[in-house]
């Protein structure tokens, strides 16, 4: 095992196993060839041919489409093709950006290989033998991920808020910090990463910005809304090995890990793999 596996397992798509999705004639996300069958049940939402899938050109507007796509979700989550539905929608762009061109459910996002948005933060704290980080272990009872570990806060990326109030909203509800000292954590850049995962419907080419919150050495995170089982505050080198040698971690907290890592000296520059590993986190 090594940091750069990490980095490999997130990026593991093999984007010739998909069709295109688009909206508008651009391209929005990736779908496997048998969801693109579900779709085609629904012709007056989804055009699916050869080339792809595309959504109806008559949803003109982000809310026309947001309703039309909607209810074909609940009538395919009603069938079992869409599990695990959450009640959040997620804001669907273009691959290479601009405007939202609707909102999604999100547990349907990975079917459609669209680009969804999250923030990650690692709260730490600095003592005379070091830094330490405080890490969470998720409840047994989560629908994704029971039992592994997590950063100290993190987050998918809703529709209609920003990037910094939704920092605040997940660090109130998962780790009890206040409005107050969640306000200064400092944005440290972001992470992307192609990861195909079957398991969750599809692709996910996510963006998850990235955080860091220096904690006063008194406080101690309190996980509020049942995500987040435990907390534990390890020194910043044992976090490391962690990571390092195995697969405790969900799998994106790797990257935001070691992101820190690179970011606060302990993965130094004449590491053997540091330029692929700073390549490789925002590939």
């Amino acid at each position: 095992m090594s940091f750069l596996d990490h980095i490999r397992r997130c990026n593991n798509a093999d984007l010739r196993r998909f069709l295109p999705f688009r909206i508008g004639g651009a391209q929005a996300g990736h779908v496997y060839p048998r969801f693109a069958e579900r779709l085609a049940a629904f012709p007056e939402v989804f055009a699916v041919g050869a080339g792809g899938v595309d959504l109806s050109p008559a949803l003109a507007t982000p809310q026309a489409r947001t309703d039309a796509v909607d209810a074909v979700l609940r009538r395919l989550a009603a069938e079992g093709a869409i599990k695990g539905w959450r009640g959040e929608r997620y804001p669907i762009h273009r691959l290479d950006g601009g405007p939202m061109l609707l909102a999604m459910e999100r547990a349907a996002v990975p079917h459609f290989g669209a680009r969804a948005y999250g923030v990650h933060m690692n709260g730490y704290v600095r003592r005379p033998d070091g830094l330490h980080l405080w890490v969470g272990r998720r409840a047994d009872d989560r629908p994704a991920y029971p039992g592994m570990l997590d950063n100290t806060v993190a987050g998918g990326l809703p529709a209609g808020m920003s990037v910094r109030e939704n920092l605040v909203k997940e660090c109130e509800e998962e780790a009890a910090i206040p409005r107050a000292l969640a306000l200064q954590a400092i944005a440290v850049g972001a992470i992307t990463y192609n990861y195909e995962a079957e398991a969750d419907g599809g692709l996910r080419p996510d963006v998850q910005y990235c955080f860091d919150l220096e904690l006063p050495e008194d406080f101690t995170p309190r996980n509020a809304d049942g995500e987040i089982a435990a907390f534990m505050l390890w020194p910043a080198e044992k976090v490391a090995e962690i990571v390092r040698d195995g697969f405790d971690f969900k799998f994106n907290c790797n990257l935001v890990i070691i992101d820190f890592l690179i970011c606060h000296g302990l993965i130094p520059p004449d590491h053997a793999d540091y330029l692929a590993l700073c390549r490789g986190l925002r590939a």
